[in-house]
């Protein structure tokens, strides 16, 4: 019976939630990759832990097919890694909603483990 109940409060929530504007689902959790290359270090003072970034597909990047490339405010700051962009790839590919938020920051001279992306699937309906 525990279980019934349990249920029943989550799809409350869930209706609470799409009621009040969306419901959006954690699917990935990456290291920014490339960074060296890009803005990150110009741009580094200003980052804040929550701030939202842009997912841009670049399906003719030579050397990654799937590349999905981060940006902060229209500044490219990386992409996502290639072990880990696949299914972002696909999904954006197949017309889902992503979006994306600087997840944790860290002053670390490997430049792997200074950013991690947090990737959504936005599970709100298009009015």
């Amino acid at each position: 019976m525990r279980s019934v109940s349990s249920l029943i409060l989550l799809l409350c929530l869930v209706g609470s939630a799409l009621a009040a504007g969306g419901l959006r689902l954690l699917a990935q959790r990456s290291p920014l990759a490339g960074a060296q290359y890009h803005a990150l270090a110009e741009l580094w003072p200003r980052l804040r832990e929550g701030d939202a970034l842009t997912l841009e597909r670049e399906p003719a990047n030579r050397h990654d097919g799937h590349a999905v490339r981060v940006l902060w405010r229209g500044r490219m700051l990386g992409y996502l890694p290639r072990a880990a962009n696949f299914e972002a790839a696909a999904e954006m590919d197949a017309g889902s909603r992503l979006s994306a938020r600087i997840g944790r920051l860290a002053d670390d001279p490997d430049p792997w483990k200074r950013l991690r992306v947090d990737v959504f699937v936005d599970l709100t309906p298009l009015p």
